[in-house]
């Protein structure tokens, strides 16, 4: 195919790359903790990668998932449709660079988007390109790794869910374990220090050209109004290699938790550890913070960390109620957010056919559904079903506009006729109309069905029937 055919030019041209015929060799899991020094390559750590990145399968792999994953251009405005063709003209010259320690990544093109809670987050968004080869070192470097890390992470890892960390902060909960330290590392992905996550990268790669490689992305810029600038600290999210670059820093605090004692799930940056009491709580959090200014030059966000009741906190949008054996249930927030999104579509469908609003909102409905699927808690999910109907009522009711019109469509459906006139006529708004009596007649949860709304309610029956 498109790298193999391309791999078949460079390899019949006679050249002969540095580092070329070696073998990988799988490093081992008992490096010891030398985290934010210079160290040298370590007696187990893997070489001869680079060979195993540009291999034909290992790209072929890293091309197909690229493409699947579709995403945004980078600086250079190449789509992923248009990287098959590049590869087959460039491939040769791109293979050789990466072989011999030649290849420079371009800057990542900076994205902000709005945070959950406020404020933004930024991606920085590299080029397709970038992407292909993020994803093909990924890949590599990954079963070197992942091993190695903590039971208790659960996030960009193969054979990990954010369900399973849910379901492990309840079991620590139902433990005894009743008062969690919620931590919230600040800005982590634009705070990570350069140096200390290259040490630990360092412990199981020995491949200088792959070491190169990836300081180099560490270091690419970010390209904002037209200008480069240089990149000192952090890995912005947007590319394959950020997560497991983020998780290979983040098992340092793991190992720690796990040599304390300390019951814990992480999932990326969020991290949760759950105690008996306020006071061991309180003990941990300050001990912790220490850990990882001094050793992984992070800081803990004190504004949205915390020392409270589990049931006070939400862990990956969840939360879980006070009982002895707590029931996981949506978090507060997590139902705001849906809300907030299904606002925006309700805006843009008062002009449109009810049917055609409904359709666009179906994806995120079953998104969300599908996410919360393990909830115990059923009440919320009756309550948005009832609260879609009734913003779908009103749109209808300012559809209508005029009195006559609303009596009309009332009569049409079924209203008597005084009644219709009544209600067309009462001087009340849209909102307050779209859950009286007659809307709630005239416009049944039958009539929803037929256009094919979704419920909420029967979608977690399904779900939680077949899983």
């Amino acid at each position: 195919m498109t790298i193999g055919a391309a791999e078949g030019r460079v390899e019949t041209s006679g050249a002969t790359p540095e580092g070329s015929g070696r073998k990988p060799r799988v490093a081992g899991n008992g490096a010891a903790n030398v985290t934010g020094r210079g160290v040298t390559l370590w007696p187990e750590a893997a070489t001869g990668l680079m060979d195993v990145i540009v291999s034909r399968g290992n790209m072929m792999a890293a091309y197909s998932r690229v493409v699947a994953n579709k995403g945004a251009p980078g600086i250079d405005g190449m789509p992923v449709m248009v990287l098959k063709g590049y590869l087959q003209e460039e491939w040769p010259r791109i293979k050789e660079e990466l072989l011999t320690g030649k290849y420079h990544p371009q800057p990542v093109r900076k994205v902000e988007i709005p945070k959950p809670g406020g404020g933004v987050r930024m991606l920085g968004i590299p080029t397709v390109l970038d992407r292909l080869i993020q994803q093909a070192v990924h890949q590599v470097l990954s079963p070197l790794f992942d091993p190695g890390f903590s039971t208790s992470s659960y996030g960009f890892r193969p054979g990990k869910s954010a369900h399973q960390a849910v379901k492990a902060a309840q079991k620590h909960v139902a433990s005894g374990l009743r008062w969690v330290v919620d931590l919230d590392v600040e800005k982590f992905f634009d705070r990570v220090h350069h140096d200390t996550l290259m040490s630990l990268v360092k412990r199981k790669v020995g491949d200088r050209v792959v070491l190169s490689l990836i300081d180099r992305y560490l270091k690419a810029g970010i390209l904002e109004g037209g200008w480069a600038t240089p990149r000192m600290e952090g890995t912005p999210q947007g590319g394959p290699l950020s997560p497991l670059l983020s998780n290979i820093l983040l098992d340092e605090m793991d190992k720690e938790l796990e040599k304390r004692g300390h019951a814990f799930c992480r999932y990326a940056d969020d991290a949760n550890i759950y105690v008996a009491t306020r006071t061991s709580g309180e003990r941990v959090m300050t001990s912790i913070t220490g850990y990882l200014s001094k050793r992984l030059k992070l800081t803990v966000n004190q504004t949205k960390s915390a020392v409270d009741r589990p049931w006070n906190r939400s862990f990956l949008s969840y939360s879980m109620t006070w009982h002895r054996k707590p029931r996981l249930t949506v978090a507060k927030k997590a139902v705001a957010r849906l809300k907030a999104n299904l606002k925006s579509i309700f805006r843009r469908g008062r002009g449109k056919n009810i049917r055609t609003t409904i359709v666009e909102a179906t994806p995120k409905l079953r998104g969300w559904i599908a996410y919360f699927r393990h909830s115990e808690v059923k009440g919320i999910f009756e309550e948005l079903d009832g609260w879609l109907r009734r913003k779908l009522r009103c749109i209808l009711w300012k559809q209508w506009k005029r009195t006559g019109t609303r009596a009309k469509n009332l009569m049409r459906r079924g209203i008597p006729e005084a009644t219709a006139w009544r209600s067309a006529t009462n001087g009340r708004g849209p909102w307050w109309n779209s859950g009286a009596a007659h809307m709630n007649k005239a416009v049944p949860k039958s009539y929803f069905n037929q256009l094919g709304l979704v419920s909420l309610m029967n979608q977690l029956h399904r779900l939680q029937c077949t899983s």
